[in-house]
This record gives structure tokens, C-alpha cells and sequence, in this order.
């Protein structure tokens, strides 16, 4: 019988089963954030939760994920693929049930502490093992896997918790997921494999603590900016404080031989340029995703059910979508597909920006269902062509990076679209201002749903423009190949450069 603990090369071992089993533990987690957004309502009630210590919930899930995920890659180079991502499941697993059983605020809240702690460190672990097992030419495709588990769990997750916290109790969401994450962790004990070579690097705990403060700080400034404003102490401190202390983290990783996050990945150009088109794209991306529910549900009176069937026909579109982009980047490369994508998302999300008390629910559910074509051609495509440029040593780096600045510019794009709808909606209705006298409350309130509808629009419009940025950044995406083999190039035709020389030299001397 095979030591599963032993290392396996990646060309003698199934791909199939380990990369089953790894999409599978990365839905079930994506599935979990999305159950339990819609549920918040329902559980403020049942738990008399204030809605400040309700978003919470959220935050220090995303807080405790933005901290891990850059460590991700010393703990990829440190633990096995098996050993990281069994812990990773089985924390999943433990967070979940103390969310099931949770009967008060402080062990709920616990729970998502220690969920968010396995969670975070599931996608970049899949990205790494995928880069380890195969060959340029076909990552697009496998990509495509990972793609499919990020668009099929918002897809259900919205509607599916609408319908089970309508009928019963919101600790059942908790229970749907509990028995996904206990039959991934049995079936990666059995199935999964250790692909990835450990290079054993010591613990920087200096690094790991300006690390956690760095990117917590930021993370929860930006998350913060959003409802309680710019110009709020909770908002500056944290981030002048993180801004500060990522100066000295990103410093001490360029000084240190083996650091805990390799900046170094930002010299490769075509890294680089698709991470800032991903970041961009993904400001844009949370645009429909916060916009859209908050004018079903606050303007136009939709339940949350319905303002989530609206949002299940795009998202399915897209997880269906996302294997056959992955074969056709294989084919054709990132250029053609980011064009295509990010015109497709440009041209839907300026559809958005006009939007009035009487858009029809039908227009807006195509709408919307086109604009998700358009990033599932962009979503996996991009970050696989950036990360193929990077040589092997650097893969656990490169998705750790990846993924780390993917939720920091989710949180930023969040933050600052609903600053610009805020601000806008407050502009809109002192303008409407001077026409309201003498009218009745109900004209009132009708009044400030049409100034909140134009901040909406304006808010569509900034993320316009993001896509549209996107768009032109593209037409510099090129194919490239892997650093490793450039690298080996280069040495060869030095060698040969070296023999040829000899071999003159040599021929000289005996013309002598």
C-alpha cells in the first residue's frame, strides 16, 4: 500500500480525485459566506443581535481569511498538500457545527472565527497544487474547475437560504454545509495526495505579526468606510496604522533570503499586469453584487427570495461557462477572452446606470445574466496567465499574492462604491430639496428613493469606467512563457556561447 504522506510526482499521480476533492472543500466554504448573508436579518431576531454585532459576522470572517491567506504561502512551503488541507477542512468543519449550535452571539461568533480560519487557506492551496500538477498548456481548463465552485455556490447560495429561512430555522443552513465539509475531510483522508515540494522555511513570527496587523488593519478600515464614513477615527486609524506597518512588512520581505511573502513575483511584467486588471475587475465585479440587492429590496420592495432568483440565472450561466472559458484560454489564450469579457461587462454594467423606479425585473435579471458571461471569460483566465509566467519555486507566492490582493480589492471596491452612492444619493436629494415643500410624507419618502436610485446610478457609472479600464489594459496581455524555462534558455545559450567560444579559441591556437 502508498504512503499517502510521501510526496508523488505530479506525472504519476490521478489528478481527477485530488482535484475533485480540493473544488469540492472550496465550494462548500464559498457556499457557507453566501447562505449566511441573506440569513443576517433572521438571526438579529433570534439571537437579539444589534445589525452592528449581525455585520460582524461578515467582517471577522473576512478579516480572519485577508490575515491568512498572505501566510498561506509559507505554510504551502512548510506542511504538505495533505496535512494543510485536512486541517484547513477539518477547522472548516468544527466552525461550522459551533455555528449550528450556537445560541448566543459571542459562540456564533466563534464559530465563523474558526470557519474563516480553515477557509482561508483553501483557494490558494488549490491554485498551488494546480500549478504543480499540470503543464501550461492545460491549467486553463483545470482552472476552470476552481471557477465553476466560485460561480455555482453564489449561484444557489442566495436562493437556497432565502427558501430555508422562510420555513425553518437558520442553524439548518449550518446544517446543509456541515455534512459537505465532514464527507470532503473522509474523502481527502482516502483520495488526496502530496504534490507540492517543501522547502521547510523557518518561522518568521516578526513577519507573521506585521503581516496580521498590515493587512487586518486595511482590511478592516476599508470594510468599515463604507457605513461609517471616510472621515470616522474607525475607519483612519486602522488604515493609517496598516498602511504603516505594510511599509515595514513589505521592506522586511525584501531583505530577508527566504521571506514569508515574496514581493519579487511583481517583476514578472505579465504578473504584474493581469493582477491590476484583476483588481480592477473585481472593484467593478462587487458593484452588481452590493448595487443590485440594495434596489430590489430597499426601492423596490423585492423579498430577498425574489431579489435572489433575479441573480440565479446569471450566476448558473457563468458556473456552466467557466470550464469551457478555461478550455478555450487553453486554446487561445487570455487576450481574446479579456477583451470580449470586459467589453461584455462595460457595456451591461452602463446598462445599470439608468436605472428608474419602474426598471423591468425581466430586463434587469438578462442584464445581469449577460454581465456574469462576460466575467466568467475573464475571472480564472487572467490570474492563470499571470501565474504561468512565474517559476515553480515562486507558485505558493504567487496565488498567496493573488488572492490576498482579490480580497483586498473586494473590500476597497465595496467600500468605495457604496461611499459613492451614499454621497451621490445625499447630493441628488438636497437637490430635489427645493421642490418638496409642502408635501406629504409618502411624496417624501418617494422623493428620497428616486435621490437613492441616482446615487445607485453614479455608482454603476464609477464601475463603468473600472471595467473600461480593464478593457484597454488587456490589449497588452500576451503569452508568455514559464520563468523556469526562460531561465533555462538563457543559461544554454550562455553555455553554448561559452563552448563556441572556446572552440575558437582553440582553433586559433592551432592556426598558430
Amino acid at each position: 500500500m502508498k504512503d499517502r504522506s510521501a510526496f508523488i510526482d505530479a506525472t504519476e499521480v490521478a489528478k481527477g480525485p485530488i482535484i475533485s476533492v480540493m473544488v469540492l472543500g472550496a465550494f462548500v466554504a464559498i457556499l457557507n459566506q453566501t447562505l449566511l448573508n441573506v440569513a443576517l436579518p433572521v438571526m438579529i431576531v433570534d439571537l437579539e443581535m444589534s445589525a452592528n454585532a449581525a455585520q460582524s459576522l461578515t467582517t471577522i470572517f473576512m478579516l480572519v481569511n485577508g490575515i491568512l491567506i498572505p501566510i498561506t504561502a509559507f505554510l504551502m512551503e512548510k506542511f504538505s498538500t495533505r496535512q494543510l488541507f485536512l486541517t484547513a477542512m477539518s477547522l472548516f468543519a468544527v466552525g461550522t457545527l459551533i455555528c449550528a449550535l450556537s445560541f448566543s452571539y459571542p459562540s456564533l461568533l466563534i464559530g465563523r472565527i474558526v470557519q474563516a480560519a480553515g477557509a482561508g487557506i483553501m483557494m490558494p492551496l488549490l491554485m498551488n497544487v494546480i500549478l504543480s500538477l499540470f503543464p501550461v498548456d492545460r491549467r486553463g481548463s483545470a482552472m476552470g474547475m476552481i471557477g465553476l465552485a466560485m460561480m455555482f455556490a453564489p449561484a444557489i447560495g442566495p436562493t437556497l437560504s432565502g427558501i430555508v429561512v422562510q420555513s425553518y430555522s437558520w442553524r439548518v443552513l449550518f446544517y446543509i454545509v456541515l455534512p459537505i465539509a465532514v464527507i470532503d475531510v473522509i474523502l481527502a483522508f482516502f483520495l488526496l495526495r502530496n504534490v507540492t515540494k517543501l522547502t521547510n522555511p523557518k518561522v518568521d513570527v516578526p513577519s507573521i505579526i506585521l503581516s496580521t496587523f498590515a493587512f487586518g488593519g486595511l482590511l478592516y478600515g476599508f470594510s468599515s468606510a463604507g457605513e461609517k464614513g471616510w472621515t470616522s477615527m474607525e475607519v483612519l486609524f486602522p488604515l493609517c496604522a496598516g498602511t504603516l506597518i505594510m511599509v515595514f512588512f513589505i521592506s522586511r520581505q525584501l531583505k530577508m533570503k527566504t521571506p514569508m511573502l515574496e514581493f519579487r513575483v511583481f517583476k514578472y511584467n505579465m504578473f504584474t499586469l493581469t493582477t491590476i486588471i484583476n483588481v480592477v475587475v473585481t472593484m467593478s465585479m462587487f458593484a452588481a453584487m452590493i448595487l443590485i440587492p440594495i434596489y430590489l429590496q430597499n426601492i423596490r420592495g423585492f423579498s430577498p427570495l425574489e431579489s435572489g432568483l433575479l441573480l440565479l440565472p446569471g450566476a448558473l450561466i457563468s458556473a456552466v461557462m467557466s470550464p469551457l472559458t478555461g478550455k478555450l484560454f487553453d486554446r487561445i489564450g487570455a487576450r481574446p477572452l479579456a477583451l470580449a469579457g470586459l467589453g461584455i461587462i462595460a457595456v451591461t454594467t452602463y446598462m445599470f446606470s439608468s436605472l428608474t423606479d419602474e426598471t423591468g425585473y425581466y430586463f434587469m435579471m438578462a442584464a445581469y445574466s449577460t454581465r456574469m458571461i462576460g466575467i466568467s471569460l475573464i475571472m480564472m483566465p487572467i490570474m492563470t496567465a499571470g501565474l504561468n509566467q512565474l517559476p515553480k519555486r515562486l507558485y505558493a507566492h504567487g496565488t498567496a499574492m493573488s488572492n490576498t490582493l482579490r480580497q483586498m480589492s473586494g473590500s476597497i471596491g465595496t467600500a468605495f462604491l457604496v461611499t459613492v452612492m451614499t454621497a451621490q444619493t445625499a447630493r441628488h436629494l438636497a437637490d430635489y430639496m427645493p421642490a418638496a415643500e409642502g408635501m406629504t410624507d409618502q411624496q417624501l419618502i418617494q422623493l428620497e428613493n428616486l435621490a437613492t436610485i441616482e446615487g445607485i446610478n453614479d455608482s454603476f457609472m464609477v464601475a463603468t469606467i473600472c471595467a473600461i479600464l480593464g478593457f484597454f489594459l488587456s490589449f497588452f496581455i500576451k503569452r508568455v512563457r514559464p520563468a523556469d524555462e526562460e531561465e533555462v534558455s538563457s543559461s544554454e545559450q550562455q553555455e553554448d556561447g561559452q563552448l563556441t567560444a572556446a572552440g575558437a579559441g582553440k582553433i586559433s591556437l592551432e592556426n598558430r
